[in-house]
C-alpha cells in the first residue's frame, strides 16, 4: 500500500467515523420522541398487569387458554392488561381483557420474525417501538405487576430486569407472579441451589419478590391482596 493509498483510507475512516456519530446523535431524538409519545399515551390507562410469555403458543395450547382465564379475571378485579401486542401469550392476555371488557394495551416492537399486532387490542392503544430499552420501560412503569407465562428470551429478559429494578430498589415492588409450577421448577432450583446456597448471590429475601402459581384464580388473588395493602400508582 502506498502512502497516497494510506492516506485515501485514512480519510474514508474519518468520514465513517463521523457519519457514525452524527447519526447517534440523531437517534437521540429519535429515542426521545418515543419515551415522550409513550409517557403521554400509557400515563391514560389506568391499573394495568402485563402480561408476558411466548410469541410461539398456539391458541389451542394450554398456557394460551391459562393466560386468557387469568387476563380476563384480571379485568374482572379492576385490572387493565398490558402485553407486547404480538401472537401467542401476548394474544391470549388481550384476548382475556376484551373478552372482559377491561382496557387492552399493546406494546409492539419491530422484529425480523413472530411479531406482529393481535386483533385483541383497544383502538388507540396499540404502540410501536424501534428500541427495546424504551419498551421496557414502558412495562415496568406503567405495569402494578407482571404475569410471567411460559417463554424464551425475551420472557426471562423481561422478568429479571423487573427483580433486578426491585432488588436494587430502583422501583417500588410490585407483584411478579410465574405461572405454570412444572415450567419453572428447574429455574428456581437453580437459584435456590446455585445463587443462594452455593455462591451467595442473592439473599434468601430476594425469593420474596416473585411468586409461583399453577392457577388463574391464584394468580389475580394475589395482585388483589397485594394491593389491599398498597394504593396503586406508577413505578419511577
Amino acid at each position: 500500500m502506498t502512502n497516497d493509498d494510506r492516506k485515501i483510507r485514512k480519510k474514508l475512516q474519518t468520514k465513517t467515523w463521523n457519519e457514525i456519530k452524527t447519526n447517534d446523535s440523531w437517534a437521540i431524538f429519535k429515542i426521545m420522541s418515543e419515551f415522550v409519545e409513550g409517557y403521554e399515551r400509557l400515563s391514560r390507562i389506568g391499573p394495568c398487569v402485563s402480561i408476558f410469555g411466548s410469541a410461539r403458543t398456539k391458541p389451542d395450547h394450554a398456557n394460551y387458554k391459562l393466560a386468557e382465564e387469568i387476563a380476563y379475571k384480571l379485568t374482572q378485579n379492576g385490572f387493565g392488561v398490558v402485553t407486547g401486542g404480538g401472537p401467542g401469550i401476548m394474544e391470549a392476555g388481550n384476548k382475556g381483557a376484551y373478552r372482559g371488557k377491561g382496557v387492552s394495551v399493546g406494546l409492539n416492537i419491530e422484529l425480523p420474525f413472530e411479531q406482529h399486532d393481535n386483533p385483541y387490542i383497544d383502538r388507540g392503544k396499540s404502540m410501536d417501538f424501534d428500541y427495546f430499552f424504551v419498551r421496557k420501560v414502558m412495562f415496568v412503569k406503567y405495569s402494578q405487576g407482571f404475569v410471567v407465562m411460559p417463554g424464551g428470551f425475551g420472557t426471562m429478559d423481561e422478568l429479571f430486569e423487573a427483580i433486578t429494578l426491585i432488588q436494587t430498589k430502583k422501583i417500588g415492588r410490585f407483584p411478579i407472579v410465574l405461572v405454570n409450577r412444572k415450567f419453572w421448577a428447574g429455574l428456581l432450583d437453580w437459584i435456590k441451589q446455585t445463587l443462594l446456597e452455593e455462591n451467595g448471590n442473592i439473599s434468601e429475601i430476594d425469593l420474596n419478590l416473585f411468586r409461583i402459581v399453577d392457577t388463574a384464580d391464584e394468580a389475580v388473588e394475589h395482585f388483589v391482596k397485594f394491593y389491599e395493602k398498597y394504593n396503586l400508582a406508577p413505578n419511577f
